[in-house]
């Protein structure tokens, strides 16, 4: 594994509680018939929404919500080819907490239990009125770390 937020393969993988499952549909594929290589951040982008959600957090301004969660950065590690009508199953987990930004972890299996991709990326908690950070509370970060 070459991914450089990887030290040891299993250990990682086993930190793993949350995942979600998506359907390769036959737009996200290219000519060549695999899935296309930007369509993985958008099951990594589902699977960290779904994630946030199922651990009670709402960013919607809508709702009142008074901050968002915006990507500074993401990287995808592609390891395994995926294919049209596959089901892949994507992990994700909660890997380090800044002051108002986080690391998240990804992680994509095939059916066979195969990893198809890895990932990593920093979210930051920003204000909606102001567009300056705005820090986690330490509630949250029990509940992004699990505690």
């Amino acid at each position: 594994m070459r991914a450089t937020y990887i030290q040891d393969v299993q250990e990682w993988v086993a930190g793993f509680n949350f995942s979600t499952e998506v359907q390769v549909r036959f737009s996200e594929t290219d000519m060549y018939g695999h899935v296309n290589n930007t369509k993985v951040l958008t099951y990594f982008e589902y699977a960290r929404i779904e994630y946030l959600k199922a651990l009670g957090f709402h960013f919607n301004p809508e709702a009142g919500s008074k901050n968002m969660l915006v990507v500074a950065d993401i990287q995808c590690d592609y390891l395994k080819e995926a294919f049209f009508d596959q089901v892949l199953t994507v992990f994700v987990k909660t890997a380090s907490i800044g002051t108002s930004s986080m690391d998240l972890h990804y992680l994509v299996k095939n059916t066979k239990d195969e990893i198809c991709y890895t990932g990593r990326g920093t979210l930051v908690q920003l204000n909606c009125e102001t567009g300056k950070g705005s820090p986690i509370l330490e509630e949250q970060k029990k509940i992004l770390l699990g505690k």
